[in-house]
């Protein structure tokens, strides 16, 4: 199994980390989706990271979709993300929020460093961090200090999606330590078990 990305995505990253959870084998080729243009879109037509080339030669894409051909296909009785019911719907609810603040905060980062300095529009960046921020502190509000995990008791796709938007929150300019220091303290105690390390940045 292949896994085309460089793990400064957090797109990738949580592929990664997922196939590390699940015990998966794989190899990993370091692409970025702007140095790199050429080879990524070999695999994936829109040119962005992360594809997954699995053993039959199948390529998939979108980490969502590669999330959920692994959860099928190496989740057993309890894949990370669960596979019906009101469980399934609140890992799904904070995985989309999570994933949604990465894209405003690689919007506004894309906005900052690939646009020419005169044409960089401050109040896009302004409210695109606003939103990752606003919703970076719905999910601090769900955080139980006492509780290993975001949702169920249990390691699941939150918990895995929540590590890499932090991380990428945080690089970003959102002061995680003060203004959602529950999420700082839960992903930074899963950020330093080895499944999480092996795939850090």
């Amino acid at each position: 199994m292949l896994l085309i990305g460089v793990n400064r995505s957090p797109f990738t990253r949580r592929v990664a980390i997922t196939l590390n959870i699940y015990g998966v084998p794989f190899e990993q080729r370091a692409l970025s989706g702007f140095g790199d243009r050429a080879e990524v879109r070999a695999s994936n037509p829109l040119g962005r990271i992360p594809a997954l080339v699995l053993d039959s030669g199948e390529t998939l894409i979108d980490s969502d979709a590669i999330i959920d051909h692994l959860d099928e296909a190496y989740g057993g009785d309890q894949p990370l993300t669960p596979r019906e019911g009101a469980n399934r719907r609140a890992v799904l609810k904070v995985t989309a929020m999570m994933m949604g603040v990465c894209e405003k905060c690689l919007h506004a980062a894309y906005e900052g460093n690939h646009r020419p300095s005169e044409k960089v529009h401050r109040p896009w960046i302004d409210d695109c961090m606003a939103q990752a921020a606003n919703a970076l502190n719905a999910i601090e509000a769900m955080i139980e200090p006492k509780q290993p995990y975001l949702l169920l008791e249990r390691l699941t796709q939150a918990d895995v999606t929540a590590v890499v938007t932090e991380r990428l929150a945080r690089a970003r300019g959102i002061d995680t330590d003060v203004h959602m220091p529950g999420l700082r303290a839960l992903t930074s105690r899963l950020a330093e078990q080895p499944l999480f390390q092996v795939s850090e940045p």
